[in-house]
C-alpha cells in the first residue's frame, strides 16, 4: 500500500488561460482539509531543474490564506512551463555546442530530495505525454486538462475553453457592427490549429454567415455563393470565422496563399513553418488573409481579415471556468487521496472521473460530423464551405 502524500506539488505547463488561479485555488483547499502541506513549483518544472534562477526560491509555500487572496483573473502565481520539456534540455556542452539532454531522472531526483509526494500538473494536451513518461518513471501524478481550444481527448470541457469562447463571442458581436457599418464582409480567425469547437460554437453564438474548421474541407465558391445570395436579398455585410488550422478541400494551402518553400528566411529561421511570405514563423492570420483575398474576388464585395488569436487567452474567468477550475483542482487532491497516479482529471457530465493518461495522450478531441453544434450550424442556416 502507498502510503497517503503528505506533500504536494502543483505546476503549470502550456500558455496562459483565463483563471488558472482557480485551479491551484482548488487543490490548495482541498489538500488543507486533509492536512497536507501545498508547494508551487515555478515555471512548470523550472522552479526545481534550475533554482538558482530564482531568487525567492524555485518552491513556493501555498497556504489558504495565499490563495484566498488570489484574483482568479490575474496573472498565474506560477508561471507557466512554455519552453522547457525535462526529456529534452538544451544546455551548451564543454566544446560550447548547443545540445539536448535528458534531465527527467535529475528531476526525479529533486522531486525526492524536497520530499514531494506527488505532483498535480495543469498542462495542455502536449505536456500530457511529458507527465505519462515522468509517471512510468516513478512520478507520482495527477494531470489537470487546461485547452482554450476544448483539444484535449477524454474530457468534455477542458479548463479554459468556456472563458476564451465569451471573449470570442463578444469580441465578434463588436466586430459584426464594425463590418456592418464599413459595409464589408468580416473574415475573423480564431484559435484551432486541429479542433473547430472555438470558431463553431463563437460563430453560432454570432450567427455568422459562415464557419470555416479543420474537420470540414472547405470550398471558397460554395460560402462565396451563399454570401452573394444574402448580398443580393439586401444585405451590405458579412461576418466568416475561420479556425486557423481550416483547409481547402483540395488540400495543400489555403486558396490565393503563396508557397515559397526553399524561402531562404525559412531554412534559416528556428519555428519556420517552410512557407515564404509574412507568415513564415509565426502562421497566426495566415488564413484569415487567404480566405478574404479570395472571398473577395468570388463575390466583388470588399473584405477585411482580423485575428483574434491569443488574445482569446487573456481577461477574466467565466463563472464556469471558475467553478470549474476549483473543481478539477480538489478533483486532483480527490485522486491522490485514492491513492490514484498517472491520471488525468475528466470532466464528464455530470461527474468528476479520473482517466488513464495512457487514453488522453496523443489524441485531438475533433469536431465529429455528427455534433449537435454542426447541426445547430446548419439548421440556422451556417455556411460551413462543404
Amino acid at each position: 500500500m502507498k502510503r497517503a502524500p503528505k506533500r504536494i506539488g502543483i505546476n503549470v505547463g502550456g500558455g496562459y488561460v483565463a483563471g488558472i488561479n482557480a485551479v491551484i485555488a482548488g487543490a490548495v483547499l482541498a489538500g488543507h482539509e486533509l492536512g497536507w502541506e501545498v508547494v508551487g513549483i515555478r515555471d512548470g518544472f523550472d522552479g526545481l531543474l534550475y533554482p538558482e534562477r530564482y531568487p525567492e526560491g524555485g518552491l513556493v509555500k501555498l497556504t489558504p490564506h495565499l490563495v484566498e487572496n488570489l484574483s482568479a483573473g490575474g496573472s498565474a502565481i506560477l508561471g507557466n512551463a512554455t519552453r522547457t520539456d525535462p526529456f529534452r534540455v538544451r544546455h551548451v556542452n564543454p566544446e560550447n555546442m548547443v545540445e539536448e539532454v535528458d534531465r527527467s531522472g535529475d528531476l526525479i531526483a529533486r522531486i525526492s530530495a524536497e520530499k514531494i509526494d506527488a505532483v498535480i500538473s495543469v498542462v495542455g494536451p502536449q505536456a500530457l505525454s511529458i507527465l505519462f513518461r515522468l509517471h512510468r518513471q516513478g512520478l507520482r501524478t495527477v494531470c489537470v486538462p487546461t485547452s482554450v481550444e476544448n483539444d484535449v481527448a477524454a474530457t468534455q470541457l477542458s479548463f479554459g475553453f468556456n472563458s476564451a469562447l465569451s471573449f470570442a463571442v463578444d469580441m465578434l458581436e463588436r466586430l459584426r457592427q464594425a463590418a456592418q457599418s464599413a459595409r464589408k464582409i468580416g473574415v475573423v480567425e480564431v484559435l484551432g490549429e486541429h479542433a473547430g469547437w472555438l470558431a463553431l460554437q463563437a460563430g453560432i453564438a454570432v450567427c455568422a454567415d459562415a464557419v470555416l474548421i479543420p474537420e470540414i474541407p472547405y470550398d471558397l465558391q460554395k460560402v462565396a455563393a451563399k454570401l452573394t445570395e444574402k448580398i443580393k436579398a439586401g444585405r451590405t455585410s458579412g461576418l466568416v470565422v475561420v479556425a486557423e488550422g481550416a483547409m481547402p478541400r483540395d488540400g495543400g494551402h489555403a486558396v490565393g496563399e503563396t508557397v515559397a518553400p526553399d524561402s531562404l528566411k525559412a531554412s534559416l529561421s528556428p519555428g519556420a513553418t517552410g512557407e515564404g511570405g509574412s507568415h513564415v514563423i509565426e502562421r497566426s492570420g495566415r488564413v484569415a488573409q487567404a480566405v478574404a483575398l479570395q472571398l473577395q474576388r468570388l463575390t466583388d464585395q470588399a473584405t477585411y481579415p482580423l485575428v483574434l488569436g491569443p488574445l482569446v487567452k487573456g481577461g477574466p474567468a467565466t463563472a464556469v471556468d471558475r467553478q470549474l477550475g476549483l473543481a478539477y483542482g480538489a478533483g486532483a487532491v480527490q485522486a491522490l487521496n485514492e491513492d490514484q497516479s498517472g491520471v488525468m482529471v475528466a470532466f464528464q457530465p455530470p461527474e468528476l472521473k479520473f482517466v488513464p493518461l495512457a487514453e488522453a495522450i496523443n489524441k485531438v478531441r475533433t469536431v465529429p460530423a455528427n455534433s449537435v453544434f454542426i447541426q445547430i450550424a446548419r439548421s440556422l442556416g451556417i455556411a460551413l464551405g462543404n
